[in-house]
């Protein structure tokens, strides 16, 4: 059960922005899932590249945990690192390996018509470098387009326009979510925590990791300025996985349920959504199996 602010027609309606980030962006599982277990009802989302993945399986198909399975299945002989992508040159998320078969599966049939709340991905024009709002059509098509970082994975054709990742003009699309119509909105930053961390402990090995890091400097810089349109921002201690450690699912929607619970008396008391804890065991183990 959960209580609700004011009148059934005048509660709080609450926005998700979820921010790109590679294999980051797994902690967005974590964090819905928590939102999930408290009664914290979500009624738009707009995500940018691996935000744009994981908002549109869920609003499309609200089932977070069967989401989560797909990446928890992921070992290390089936992910690639930077160094690896860069050196054959081929992309992973939607190539022949470890996620491509799962998830182009999961999402082949699901338009925008299809989602239980409203659901918008942010991409990036190649040719103006305007950011593009795609919000019908197949998820596929459009997550494809967000998540297509330069030099990692080949810009997509989308309604006569070439689009790549929607992190360059939107990382953490907050000011969508609002424009959506959010009273309440809740921003999941993956991608910018990194430059919170002393100059001391920042060691660039190699290419891919000065392009990881050049990638999330532009990031954050566009990030300040949209993420003044969020309520609160949740920064899971993501820092020290690669772009491309989906092989360490687990650990990262972990980091994620850590943020959100962190912050969750915040998310309660300025929303107004409590959701009433399982007393008797029957309950406890249905919510284990719902929630955990």
């Amino acid at each position: 059960m959960q209580t609700q602010p004011g009148q059934p027609n005048s509660r709080k309606k609450i926005g998700l922005a979820l921010g790109g980030g590679g294999a980051k962006g797994l902690a967005h599982i974590g964090v819905i899932k928590v939102l999930e277990k408290y009664g914290i009802p979500i009624d738009f989302i707009a995500g940018t590249s691996m935000g744009a993945l994981v908002g549109g399986w869920y609003a499309a198909r609200k089932k977070i945990k069967i989401l989560e399975t797909l990446f928890l299945e992921i070992d290390d002989s089936e992910a690639y690192s930077m160094n690896q992508v860069m050196k054959e040159r081929r992309g992973v998320l939607f190539g022949d390996k470890a996620v491509v078969g799962r998830l182009e599966e999961a999402f082949r049939d699901l338009t925008f018509n299809d989602c239980q709340m409203s659901f918008a991905v942010v991409a990036t024009d190649v040719a103006t470098g305007e950011k593009v709002i795609l919000d019908k059509g197949k998820l596929i098509d459009a997550v494809r387009a967000s998540i297509s970082m330069p030099l990692i994975f080949k810009p997509v054709k989308h309604d006569g326009r070439l689009l790549m990742d929607g992190g360059f003009v939107d990382p953490v699309p907050a000011d969508v979510v609002r424009d959506m119509g959010a009273d309440f909105v809740i921003a999941v930053d993956v991608s910018s925590r990194w430059l919170n961390i002393p100059e001391a402990n920042l060691k660039v090995k190699n290419v891919p990791a000065v392009m990881s890091e050049v990638f999330s400097a532009i990031e954050y810089q566009v990030a300040k300025q949209i993420l003044q349109c969020a309520d609160i921002i949740l920064r899971p201690a993501v820092l020290g996985y690669d772009w491309l450690a989906f092989n360490k699912a687990k650990e990262i929607i972990e980091k994620g349920r850590d943020e959100a619970m962190r912050n969750l008396w915040e998310i309660q008391d300025k929303t107004g959504y409590h959701r009433e804890q399982p007393e008797t065991l029957f309950e406890k183990i249905v919510d284990f199996f719902l929630y955990e």
